[in-house]
């Protein structure tokens, strides 16, 4: 990253969303908020990055799917680019219909997903796969397929849990870009963009010279962040 402030491509406003975490009420309650900010962006080019780790936990992770859908073709944010990221918990519960991992999925969370489809999470796993599978809309798929690993935007770099330091971004491990956390966290240096990212919760915002972490715990806190990036400007949204 150059030692310049980093800034936005030009004429360009991008709008970070951190971890939602099956909180469709707070998801809701930002989205708004977006919409009123972007009429304020006298840029031409409006962009909307979600950082992944949309499900688990809270009350309604298909109903943030839902609006994710939603999002994903134009209907809620008119007018926006959107990059959907992948999330650790997106990756584990892929892996779990997939058979591929541990049923630890379901005690981190997905037992609430799992509930938000109707389904009893206690059931034969044998039985809940297939289930669960069976409930998941077309809609729901195609969001899950299309989720991307990062997204590079100007100075900025957008990943759901961090980068290895000393990497270039085109070489990164995608485990490490769902999963990493003190490795990069304590990294004090730059890396070669300003990584904004979720996955490591904070009571508030974490701004630092080399990244910007906007993981609230909203799915406990009620407080969803997002990250406002105007040419050089920076500003934060919450619920």
């Amino acid at each position: 990253m150059s030692k310049e402030y980093p800034k936005t491509p030009e004429n360009t406003c991008i709008f970070a969303i951190g971890d939602v975490h099956g909180r469709l009420d707070l998801l809701n309650q930002i989205l708004q908020k977006i919409r009123v900010e972007a009429q304020k962006c006298t840029q031409h080019h409006k962009i909307l990055v979600m950082l992944g780790d949309y499900i688990d936990r809270g009350p309604d992770s298909r109903g943030v799917l839902d609006r994710l859908a939603e999002v994903q073709k134009g209907k809620i944010l008119k007018d926006f680019d959107v990059h959907l990221l992948k999330g650790n918990h997106e990756e584990t519960m892929l892996s779990f219909l997939a058979e591929k991992g541990p049923a630890t999925w379901l005690v981190n969370g997905g037992d609430q997903t799992v509930s938000s489809y109707g389904l009893d999470p206690k059931q034969n796993l044998k039985d809940l796969r297939p289930a669960f599978l069976k409930a998941l809309p077309k809609s729901h798929r195609k969001v899950l397929r299309k989720l991307k690993f990062g997204v590079v935007l100007g100075d900025y770099g957008f990943v759901h849990a961090g980068v290895r330091p000393g990497v270039a971004w085109a070489d990164q491990d995608p485990d490490d870009l769902l999963w990493i956390r003190a490795a990069f966290l304590n990294f004090k240096q730059d890396h070669e963009h300003m990584v904004v990212h979720g996955h490591s919760p904070n009571k508030a915002p974490v701004e630092l010279s080399n990244r910007i972490g906007i993981d609230t715990k909203a799915w406990e806190s009620g407080k969803l962040t997002c990250l406002v990036l105007q040419g050089l400007d920076r500003r934060f949204l919450s619920t």
